[in-house]
């Protein structure tokens, strides 16, 4: 049985100075990203690129998503396997390279877990989920660049 999932999401400008974008500088790139439920997320372009840097950005978004479907799976798959994992944070890095054309693309991103289980025994198999959890991962299954894996993994209180 296939089963299909939607994702529905809103993204209104916001940036509109009163000329609209008459010119390149006369704009804002600020606009809201909303989606049935959560909280609003005030988003804007990277400061490279004239945006807010108090706002979230695609660039960081997507960084983030692909962080986050990793430690979804990756925490499932720790519940499945008796894991117990008592802490998790990532400091994910992306990397994106700018083109002549003006555009650009990812070149990779690296994702670095620092997992705490909760005894020392759980630890090879807790670092040893990290495989699988990329291969399940539907966000870096469907990217066209490396999605690297720095875990950490120690034993203690979370």
């Amino acid at each position: 049985m296939s089963r299909t999932h939607s994702y529905d999401v809103s993204v209104t400008w916001t940036g509109n100075r009163g000329t609209g974008t008459s010119g390149y500088r006369d704009y804002g790139r600020d606009h809201d990203v909303t989606a049935a439920g959560p909280a609003p997320i005030a988003a804007s372009s990277d400061p490279a690129f004239r945006g807010d840097p108090d706002r979230w950005n695609p660039e960081l978004e997507f960084t983030a998503a692909l962080a986050q479907c990793h430690m979804l799976w990756y925490l499932h798959l720790c519940a499945t396997a008796g894991v117990v994992v008592t802490a998790y944070a990532d400091d994910a890095h992306g990397a994106m390279a700018e083109t002549a054309d003006g555009g650009g693309h990812f070149t990779e991103v690296v994702l670095r877990p620092r997992v705490t289980v909760a005894s020392a025994d759980m630890i090879d198999t807790a670092a040893s989920l990290h495989r699988e959890a990329h291969a399940k991962c539907f966000i870096a299954k469907s990217v066209n660049f490396p999605v690297r894996h720095e875990p950490v993994t120690t034993a203690g209180d979370g």
